[in-house]
């Protein structure tokens, strides 16, 4: 019998590191420098580029500890891994050495710190700047350290929301302008139910798996009968506030390209319910299926602010 080929370590490191989180980071902190364009901000690249490494190695630092943090959990020294803890994903990164895992964060975390400077000797982060930069900080940081490790208190997904569909845009926006504008809630509180509702969907695949294991993810702490309806609330929501900011002055051509992801959004509600009522799930599609509901609403929405 063929054995399945062993995965690299820089195959690891991609897993661990998640680049689609990564990605959409990205996109979103474009998002809030793109609101600062539409109102009439000059774009200034140094402060657009730093802000950016700001928040990839913000958010890599964030998934390196946590990675540490969960191999230090599942057993002590390598090879031993406790019987009740055995997770695919943490047994293979064990090919990884600890140390220099930690040695990385820290790396990462200096240079993320070494651009915050930069960007205050720019005179690009004032006292909101400061405090979003500080809030961004707390919630990477002790998504995987303890004591708090929100990743496996039920909060992670919710930290992780707030990180990427309102900090980075805040960011983003406040490194060009020194201030915050009422645009910004408009554009990113659609976009943190729909991501929400996306991590709900993802983790309800392996709810067995991480109520066997302990893991407090929101679907757990929620229980999947309210998680499945307080994901399909969600995307309702989301697609709510989009259309209630008309009312409060968002233009309708930067809410249509938002709206054009609409019937991905009820496709995926109607997966969910279908499952909820006992049909058999399609794990892949759902995951797609969510993945475009918030990332092409995201994206639509980035286009649109730097198109207008």
């Amino acid at each position: 019998m063929n054995q399945p080929p062993t995965p690299t370590n820089f195959r690891l490191f991609i897993r661990f590191i998640h680049p689609w989180m990564l990605l959409a980071g990205i996109v979103s902190y474009i998002l809030g420098s793109g609101i600062a364009r539409y109102l009439g901000f000059a774009i200034l690249d140094i402060r657009f580029w730093g802000g950016m490494l700001a928040v990839i190695l913000l958010q890599l630092a964030s998934y390196l500890l946590k990675l540490y943090y969960d191999l230090e959990e599942a057993g002590g020294p390598l090879g031993q891994i406790r019987r009740d803890l055995e997770d695919i994903d943490k047994i293979s990164a064990l090919r990884i050495s600890k140390p220099s895992i930690l040695f990385l964060s820290f790396t990462v975390l200096t240079a993320g710190a070494a651009i915050t400077v930069m960007l205050v000797a720019q005179g690009a982060i004032h006292f909101s700047g400061v405090l979003i930069l500080g809030a961004a900080f707390l919630l990477s940081f002790f998504y995987g350290v303890p004591p708090l490790r929100l990743a496996h208190k039920g909060y992670g997904e919710l930290s992780e929301a707030v990180l990427i569909s309102s900090l980075f845009p805040a960011l983003g926006f406040i490194i060009q302008t020194g201030d915050l504008h009422r645009l910004l809630a408009m554009v990113t509180f659609p976009l943190l139910a729909l991501f929400l509702a996306m991590r709900l969907a993802q983790s309800l695949e392996h709810y067995g798996r991480d109520q066997k294991l302990a893991h407090q993810t929101m679907m757990i702490v929620l229980g999947w009968q309210r998680g499945m309806r307080f994901h399909n609330v969600l995307i309702l929501i989301g697609y709510l506030l989009l259309v209630m900011a008309l009312t409060f002055g968002l233009p309708w051509s930067l809410t249509w390209p938002g709206l054009l992801t609409l019937p991905v959004g009820l496709f995926q509600i109607f997966q969910m319910t279908r499952i909820a009522n006992g049909g058999r799930p399609s794990w892949r599609l759902l995951r797609l299926t969510s993945l475009a509901t918030f990332g092409l609403t995201l994206y639509f929405l980035t286009l649109a602010i730097w198109t207008v």
